[in-house]
């Protein structure tokens, strides 16, 4: 019996694969476990209508964030810390920190794990920021730190 398979199995193979099985192990296993469904060409073309709509929502995704990073490539915040007499900061700004100085001074809402900084901001001066908005997308923004009055 020959059946498509709706998630990836170590001995069948990977999902939307279309593979050949014994009948008893068809109907014992893969359809009753929700594994495979019988590939009849009413599921193989519903499979394939389903297959182009999430490539399709992918690609609509992939470009929205691609826009996204665009917009965000030349913005930045701006924030102050307070300074010791010999001119150091007293702590360092967080991903929480910056997540939430994006949200009142962009109006954009991104989650504290989505942004990676690769030095601490940990003195007055500018910082590279990343924001992962996709897989395949990471938008740049400058964080700058001042010295608060």
């Amino acid at each position: 019996m020959k059946v498509i398979l709706l998630i990836d199995d170590k001995k069948l193979g990977k999902k939307g694969q279309i593979v050949e099985v014994n009948d008893g192990f068809a109907r014992n296993y893969v359809l009753p476990k929700k594994v495979g469904i019988e590939a009849t060409p009413k599921n193989i073309n519903d499979w394939k209508l389903k297959k182009q709509h999430e490539d399709k929502l992918a690609a609509e995704k992939l470009a929205e964030a691609k826009a996204l990073a665009e917009e965000l490539k030349d913005k930045q915040v701006i924030t102050t810390m307070k300074v010791g007499a010999n001119g150091k900061t007293f702590g360092s700004v967080s991903t929480k920190e910056v997540a939430e100085l994006i949200k009142s001074q962009l109006g954009y809402e991104f989650d504290k794990k989505k942004i990676v900084m690769k030095d601490a901001a940990r003195g007055i001066g500018g910082y590279k920021v990343e924001v992962k908005l996709h897989p395949e997308v990471t938008a740049e923004l400058l964080l700058n730190v001042a010295e608060e009055k």
